[in-house]
């Protein structure tokens, strides 16, 4: 079943979002090499508590971090870990997800570790580009797969791979809700839009072949190939006329 969100509820997850956006305005000043991730799981967990909300992801079917964080080749889920420590030129996910209120948001943006090689810049502008081109797809009354559709056509026109195993989706009551949302597709396909649905839209491209594995603890999703990947997302309310960024100031 698709949620519809009513405007008093949107509003809630709009203030979720929030916190969410406010977290990585805070995280991304602490992000420099010699930094662990587990300091920067430390700091989002403290910061999402003290202004009111909950770490969503921690204990999400056992996940033991309060975001996650995926260098380089991680595509998704990677976990904080004292012996994981940035590096100059690496490339970091900080995924981050606020329970408030009830309503959950999600938000994931990928940040440069001081000077980056041009690959990954590519990689880095693409991504975050794909992310709203596929939002201008997005109003009430036309095809999810319209959005989907546009991702992967901007993606592969700038050679960039187009991850299939993981998608977007719906966020609200629970954190991943019906529909799916991915980022490949054929246009005039999929559920058509109805204003008060809410759904998290996230690109995640590689900078090689799209294809990904996991690795042994069940969580972090890395390319195959070794391949740098960036993951952008903002969680979005579907309106009459456009879309509503909740994961925003």
């Amino acid at each position: 079943m698709i949620n519809i969100y009513s405007d008093e509820e949107i509003e809630i997850i709009k203030e979720s979002g929030h916190i969410t956006y406010m977290c990585h305005q805070y995280l991304k000043e602490l992000l420099s090499p010699g930094v662990t991730t587990k300091y920067i799981d430390d700091e989002a967990g403290k910061f999402i508590c003290e202004h009111g909300g909950i770490p969503s992801c921690l204990g999400y079917e056992g996940y033991p971090g309060n975001i996650c964080i995926s260098i380089n080749d991680e595509v998704v889920h990677g976990i904080g870990s004292d012996d994981v420590i940035l590096k100059e030129g690496d490339i970091v996910t900080l995924d981050i997800c606020t329970l408030y209120k009830g309503y959950h948001s999600d938000s994931a943006w990928s940040y440069a570790i001081g000077k980056i090689n041009k690959e990954k810049e590519h990689l880095m502008y693409h991504t975050e580009k794909a992310l709203y081109v596929g939002l201008k797809e997005l109003k009430a009354g036309v095809p999810l797969g319209n959005a989907s559709a546009r991702i992967e056509q901007y993606a592969k026109k700038h050679g960039l791979g187009v991850v299939r195993e993981l998608v977007g989706h719906g966020v609200g009551h629970e954190l991943h809700e019906a529909p799916d949302v991915p980022n490949y597709g054929k246009y005039n396909t999929g559920v058509m839009l109805k204003p008060g649905m809410v759904i998290a839209v996230e690109p995640m491209l590689t900078a090689g072949k799209r294809d990904v594995a996991m690795l042994d603890d069940d969580w972090t999703i890395v390319t195959q190939d070794g391949s740098p990947a960036a993951h952008f997302e903002h969680t979005v309310a579907i309106r009459e006329d456009g879309y509503e960024i909740l994961t925003g100031e």
